[in-house]
């Protein structure tokens, strides 16, 4: 298309799954994410065990986090892109089995669960979608992938991975072998 400016938007997704075969399943979603229109996954991490987060009568969940780059026009709205994006992986979601409780309930076993974290530098307090994700910076779950592929990126008013991580240190984790 002539006259259209396009941009690269790097992204960060989480994903996780603690019911069914969840290994299965995170492989599976990071092909999907693959097969994204208008992204190309750049990195995956390894996938990682962990101890469920609230609720504790529940299995591990395996965790990952991947790298989109987003290709997108220029928005007049910086969050349509991200907004977008979103709806994209709630539909994938929804494709493994996800059902997003009315209540809003947090911290349930499920069939999967993928996160927008970051889209670029972007920082949203909006109704349906806040970036960065709100607490990522004090999850290993997410920190410790994310420490795989992106160790000095910079959390939008929190600091680097690295240094989030380090702060996380009493929560299980453990990488799995590739």
């Amino acid at each position: 298309m002539l006259g259209v400016t396009t941009r690269n938007i790097r992204c960060y997704v989480a994903l996780g799954a603690n019911l069914g075969d969840p290994v299965a399943t995170v492989h599976a979603a990071i092909e999907a994410l693959r097969e994204l229109p208008n992204t190309h996954l750049v990195g995956a991490s390894s996938l990682y065990r962990t101890a469920p987060v609230g609720l504790k009568h529940q299995p591990d969940f395996i965790n990952a986090v991947v790298t989109i780059d987003a290709v997108s026009p220029a928005p007049t709205d910086p969050m349509a892109g991200a907004n977008a994006l979103m709806h994209s992986l709630f539909r994938i979601e929804e494709k493994f089995g996800r059902r997003r409780e009315p209540s809003g309930a947090r911290n349930l076993a499920r069939t999967l669960d993928l996160d927008l974290l970051l889209y670029a530098d972007e920082i949203s307090d909006d109704i349906n979608l806040t970036l960065p994700h709100p607490r990522m910076h004090e999850r290993a779950f997410v920190l410790a992938p994310l420490a795989e592929i992106a160790p000095d990126l910079v959390i939008p008013n929190r600091g680097t991975v690295r240094e989030l991580l380090a702060k996380c240190a009493d929560q299980r984790i453990e990488r799995l072998p590739n």
